[in-house]
């Protein structure tokens, strides 16, 4: 349970974080850019800060791609990733909840805000792919003390190169939904940007894969 409630309390604290810094910007600033590395300052502040806390508890996983890749290197069973997996969305959702009880929002206030178009697909298959690579690349190296800093470093820059904000977590997005503020994303939106993340996902750890795959001619 202790794992369970570690991945349920990390992404609420990821999802309130995302969303309280959204509206808080919106509140200080009518300029986009400005809401915009507000926004990104917050989240990648605290991604380091939660990944770095919560990684020895239960791996700080926060994103049911990243636990699901988990599954696939058999480092997980099914059960646990089914928990985890749930924890996470209803973290994201009750830390979206809290964001909006704080600046005096309705508590369950369904975004409007419209995140279609081919770009935004393709800027989620780029910014999950990346985090993944990220996660399992500096895993590697010295035992993957990097890897908060990493994601941090990656999040913050894809919220600027991408034309979607880099959202790259299907429990953040489904969270995103349930505040009709600059952090928000319209159900439909959510829900389709979905399985281009996991594509983004597969990309990123075949990456991973292919350029760690032991080389047969230096062995030669």
């Amino acid at each position: 349970m202790q794992k369970i409630f570690s991945e349920f309390l990390g992404t609420a604290i990821l999802a309130l974080v995302v969303v309280g810094s959204g509206i808080m910007a919106q509140d200080l600033s009518d300029d986009v850019g400005v809401q915009l590395l507000i926004n990104a300052s917050a989240t990648g502040a605290i991604l380091w800060i939660l990944i770095t806390l919560l990684a020895p508890i239960s791996g700080a996983y926060f994103n049911p791609v990243v636990t699901s890749i988990a599954l696939y290197r058999r480092e997980m069973k099914m059960g646990e990733v089914v928990n985890f997996v749930i924890a996470q969305v209803l973290g994201a959702i009750s830390g979206t909840i809290i964001a909006n009880i704080l600046f005096k929002h309705p508590a369950i206030d369904i975004s409007s805000k419209n995140r279609d178009g081919g770009n935004l697909l393709l800027s989620e298959v780029l910014a999950t792919a990346g985090l993944i690579f990220v996660i399992y690349q500096l895993s590697t190296i010295k035992k993957g003390r990097y890897v908060s800093v990493g994601v941090a470093l990656w999040i913050f820059s894809a919220y600027f190169f991408t034309s979607s904000t880099s959202f790259a977590n299907p429990a953040i997005a489904i969270g995103r939904i349930f505040s009709n503020s600059f952090a928000g994303i319209a159900p439909h939106s959510a829900f389709t940007f979905i399985p281009f993340q996991i594509i983004g996902a597969a990309l990123g750890y075949l990456t991973f894969s292919y350029l760690n795959k032991p080389n047969k001619k230096a062995k030669k």
